[in-house]
Order: C-alpha cells, then structure tokens, then sequence
C-alpha cells in the first residue's frame, strides 16, 4: 500500500487551546493479520493530545499479542491504553463499554481491520467545529480496501444532513458504515448504551442524531475499509451452519429493532416507531421463538401462533429448527456444483 496515498491530504494543523477532547475507540476480534496495521493509523493521528482506546474483545488467535507488538516503544503524544475483554461482548456492548471508559466529546470508531488517514481526527473536528457543534454524528466518506490491501474506489454514504426527524429516517432508510462514524458524547448520555446483541451500530447512531442535532457528511476518504475480512461473506456448507447464522443474525435484528423502539421512545415518537417495525418485530420475534422453543409440538404452537408473520416465512423457519436435515440435499448439490 503506498504510504503517499495514507499521508495525503494534511490539512494546516488546528489550534490547540480551541479543541475539544476527543477519544478514538479502536475495536478489534480475530484480526491477529490487520490489527497493526490499524493501530498504525491510529497512532499516526495528527489531533493533538488524541485519547486512544484499542481493545480487544475476547480474540481466540493471537490479536491481542500483535496490538501490544505494536504498541511496543510508542512514546507520540497521544494517550494509548491497551484493553481486553475477559469475554466477547460483541460489537454493541463492546462499543457501548468503551464510550463510558472513554473521556472525549467526540468518540471516533475504528475497526481491527481498517485503516484510519492522519488527518482524520483532525479534519472531522474542523468540520464539526464549522457547523457550531451541532451535529451529533459525523461520518466520512471511506476507500474500498480489497482483503489484500489494494485500495479501489471510494464508498460515499447516504447525504446524512437532512436527517433532522424521525419522520426523514423512517421514510429514507440511509446507506452508512460505522467504521468512519464520530458521535458525540452528549448522544449516549441522552440514550444511554447500546442494547448488546448487535452486529454493528451503525443505524441506531443515525437513528439517535436524527432525534438529536442531526448529521453529518465529510465527503473525504478517511478510511480504507476492508472487504473480505471479518464481515465476509460466509459459504454455508451444512443445515445446521445455517441455522446457526439465522440465529446469530435474528438475535442481532430482533435486538436492533427493540433498540430503535427505545430510543424513539425516549424522543417522544415511540408509537411511530412501534407501528413502523410492527410486521419486522413480529417476524424477528416469531423466528427466536421457534428455535428456543423446546420441542416440535410447541414449535407447532408457535408456528399456528404467529398470525401477523407471512406463511412462507413461518414454515421455512418451523422446518429449520423441527427437521434441518429436509434441507440437507440441496446442500449437498451446493457443495458438489463448488467443488467441480
């Protein structure tokens, strides 16, 4: 990766005594090969007096022993700690941890696998700073990083600066990747931590400013985003692999959709939202059901149960938590068509 291509686009340095603090949360789990990488851009942040929090969550390869690799001999300005979670939160609880760990008023998501430009921090600030501090989520525009590294065309997020209503957020379901997120501090002490359970957090923190002081967009790629690495797509090889990612992302969704519900019910638009994610709630909710059920006569109870749940998906979810292995031909074939 050509070092120019990091370092471009240095802006003229921000006066001190006018900052405000500012805490990068650099998130990591099984990246033993990026995580260096990522703590490179990190500690290469121009922001001075920058609050660096790079944790891991509960890695099962060598992660954690490649950041204190990295961190070796660091003696730059900004404030590093090192963390490890005793246990794997996930990606919300993790996140939601290390913001009341944190101290700044801006709070910068990072991810293991990614990398973050110097003038980051740096040029996010100045941005907010122009528009008063209002804004209470700030994203930048990222680089389309391949698995290897290459870097490919840029990735532009939804326009976020209309985003001012629960009204505009229910009727424009926006296009955002937290990995080049900033939020305000003041943002999570009005809605508190994010509920556990999610993969990402990326539309909650949207959610949330829309409530707030709203959004906005630096259309400058600040981060290469790497694809194929963690969030790669998965091949499914068996019934039961399914399964087990239909309940890994339905307790992700179902946990996301009573989130919003909270939120807004905070905001005072609790009923819309209510009424918005009826039918998505109701499935979600129908799906965990089914698999935590015990047996196939309470699935059976379930499944004439869900009224407000389409047919289709009830028999589909009913088949794989009562007889997976229906399924299992068409997985064979999938497997034989991979490997010729």
């Amino acid at each position: 990766m050509s070092l120019a291509r990091e370092e471009a686009g240095h802006a003229a340095p921000l006066a001190k005594a006018v900052l405000p603090p500012v805490s990068l949360l650099l998130i990591t789990y099984n990246q033993e090969a990026f995580i260096a990488h990522a703590i490179r851009g990190a500690l290469a942040q121009d922001y001075p007096d920058l609050e660096i929090l790079i944790s891991d969550d509960a890695s099962t390869d060598t992660t954690f022993a490649a950041a204190r690799q990295a961190l070796e001999g660091y003696e730059g300005p900004h404030k590093v700690t090192l963390l490890r979670n005793p246990e794997n939160l996930g990606i919300s609880a993790h996140l939601s941890k290390l913001v009341a760990q944190s101290h700044g008023e801006l709070i910068f998501v990072a991810a293991g696998d990614d990398f973050s430009l110097p003038t980051r921090c740096s040029e996010v600030v100045r941005a907010w700073q122009a528009h008063g501090g209002k804004p209470d989520l700030i994203v930048t525009d990222l680089v389309d990083m391949a698995h290897d590294g290459t870097l490919h065309g840029d990735i532009r997020h939804s326009d976020l600066e209309p985003y001012v209503s629960f009204e505009y957020w229910a009727a424009h379901p926006p296009h955002v990747i937290g990995a080049s997120h900033t939020w305000t501090r003041r943002m999570f002490e009005r809605f508190g931590p994010i509920a556990p359970g999610m993969m990402s957090e990326d539309q909650i923190t949207t959610l949330r400013a829309s409530l707030m002081g709203g959004a906005l967009n630096v259309r400058r790629p600040l981060v290469h985003y790497r694809r194929g690495g963690t969030s790669g797509k998965r091949k499914w090889r068996t019934p039961a692999d399914f399964v087990q990612r239909i309940r890994f992302t339905n307790r992700s969704s179902l946990a996301e959709t009573l989130q919003f519900i909270a939120d807004a019910e905070r905001a005072g638009c609790g009923n819309a939202m209510r009424e918005l994610k009826a039918r998505k709630l109701a499935r979600e909710q129908y799906t965990a059901d089914i698999f935590s059920a015990p047996d196939n006569v309470a699935r059976l109870k379930v499944l004439f149960g869900a009224r407000r749940v389409t047919l289709g998906h009830r028999l589909r979810m009913f088949l794989y938590a009562a007889v997976p292995s229906a399924y299992a031909p068409f997985y064979f074939l999938g497997n034989l068509f991979r490997r010729g």
